[in-house]
């Protein structure tokens, strides 16, 4: 016990600190990765002439490694772009862009997967097409893919783990350092480990009401 009050109780503080680093950075990956994913999948849909590059974009992100990707937005893009500036910026631009891949892909099949009749019968009661995406398509695409979408945040949360390789001090980074201090790994990892099985939990739990309540928001059951 006296380990345990010594090495995490007492540490508390700085992973504190580190799980705010990992919780901004997961959710403004997140929040990128939607917007992204959809516009790349938007594009790949309906704007014919771009869709070869949303293609090759789709397929890049989703089948680089995330550590690559880590790297390579942190030591190459300040080269050509002179952007980002930070190693936090760096950490959730990585994981936003391969969590976009996975999510064009996700709200691709969604979209595909609404009957033709669907549309029809809004554009036969003159609807535009803007208005039918916004009251047809994307309340039904948003249900279908709940579950895939909250499945990407934990996807998320369990890759930034690996932006400590970049030096961002989130949770892991904080967890690395004070078990090279001591040079007592099991009571800290696991109370690490814990920390992220409670996120994941929580992230998954607020992910299913969600659903629940946009089923009932539509006059649909919930599964």
């Amino acid at each position: 016990m006296g380990n345990w009050q010594r090495l995490v109780w007492n540490q508390r503080d700085a992973l504190f600190s580190g799980l705010v680093v990992t919780v901004e950075i997961c959710l403004i990956a997140f929040a990128c990765a939607i917007v992204g994913g959809l516009l790349l999948c938007l594009i790949r849909m309906y704007v014919r002439p771009l869709r070869p590059v949303a293609i090759v974009l789709i397929e890049f992100f989703r089948a680089t490694p995330i550590l690559v990707q880590l790297l390579w937005v942190n030591y190459a893009w300040p080269a050509l772009f002179g952007w980002p500036d930070t190693f936090f910026t760096a950490a959730w631009v990585a994981l936003a862009l391969q969590s976009s891949g996975y999510l064009a892909e996700t709200f691709r099949g969604g979209i595909e997967a609404i009957p033709r009749g669907h549309r029809e019968a809004a554009y036969s009661v003159g609807m535009r097409p803007m208005l039918v995406f916004r009251r047809i398509i994307l309340p039904q695409v948003a249900l279908s893919t709940a579950p895939s979408i909250v499945n990407q945040f934990t996807v998320i949360v369990k890759s930034s783990t690996l932006v400590s390789v970049i030096t961002v001090q989130d949770l892991m980074f904080e967890s690395q350092r004070i078990v090279n201090i001591w040079y007592e790994p099991i009571e800290m990892l696991t109370a690490t480990a814990a920390i992220y099985i409670i996120i994941v939990f929580l992230v998954s739990t607020a992910g299913k009401a969600l659903s629940d309540m946009l089923r009932r928001r539509f006059g649909i059951a919930a599964a």
